[in-house]
């Protein structure tokens, strides 16, 4: 009923980082990106985006069944809404974005980070609003062991756990109209490796997502599961790199929805 909303977005950004060495081996680094995303279909947004309007529409439908041609009339409509979700991703525009993050590690086992995810859309079109959406976020990392583990140069399987990794992360967002979207924390574990000579590193992570729904949306507190796959390689000063990360809800909530979300992603990073 809902139909699929999809994202597409190719970002081109530029970034600088400084970081400043610190006793224990520990240091603080301050990264800051900014640059233009061209988008087909919705924008970027906040996990959990609820199509309120769908829902709306589709309560109004259920309620008018017994007035014959007006209900006819208001399911067309609806019809439309939803189909306009599922017709693919036409592109839309170019917005803009920026990342700034703050990371501090007071040992080579131990991170903390805090993150600002800026994202300004630049023009009204479907549910998109014109305006500043944010997100912000915070994340500690604490490796269990040294992290140096790589399957192409003699480590076995028994080695794995110097690359395991607990994290916990906490995002909130806000739409571009000031709606609080809500939040969730992450508790995971992961474990990240090298594969050959070239130094292929692999992360594998996954945990519950504990997600708390604005209340714009009518909806309560739920579990999902998130998780994520990354493999990135080095190339003399560029690095390759593309993740997955599926998210699957058991709830099927009006608006939203049981069922798997997936977000895909590949790009290159240059180090000048």
């Amino acid at each position: 009923e809902l139909g699929q909303p999809q994202h597409y977005a190719i970002d081109a950004m530029a970034g600088a980082v400084f970081e400043w060495g610190l006793s224990n081996n520990g240091s603080l680094a301050i990264e800051a990106q900014v640059g233009a995303a061209a988008v087909w279909g919705e924008a970027e947004h906040f996990y959990g985006l609820v199509h309120k309007d769908d829902h709306a529409k589709h309560e109004e439908h259920e309620e008018e069944e017994h007035e014959g041609e007006e209900h006819a009339e208001e399911e067309h409509e609806h019809e439309k809404h939803a189909h306009s979700h599922s017709d693919g991703a036409p592109y839309r525009r170019t917005d803009l974005k920026g990342y700034l993050q703050v990371r501090y590690e007071p040992t080579e086992q131990l991170a903390l980070s805090a993150t600002w995810k800026p994202y300004y859309v630049t023009e009204d079109e479907g549910d998109d609003i014109e305006g500043l959406k944010n997100e912000i976020g915070a994340k500690v990392i604490w490796a269990l062991g040294d992290g140096d583990v790589n399957l192409g140069l003699g480590d076995g399987l028994t080695d794995m756990l110097d690359g395991v990794f607990l994290s916990v992360e906490h995002r909130q967002g806000w739409e571009s109209d000031g709606v609080w979207m809500g939040n969730y924390t992450d508790p995971r574990v992961g474990v990240g490796f090298k594969v050959g000579s070239d130094e292929i590193n692999i992360v594998l992570q996954g945990g519950p997502r504990f997600y708390t729904p604005g209340s714009y949306s009518g909806l309560s507190q739920r579990t999902d599961f998130a998780g994520e796959v990354e493999i990135s390689v080095p190339v003399g000063d560029a690095t390759l790199f593309v993740h997955w990360q599926p998210t699957y809800s058991p709830e099927d909530a009006p608006g939203w929805g049981e069922g798997w979300q997936h977000h895909v992603g590949t790009g290159v990073m240059f180090t000048l």
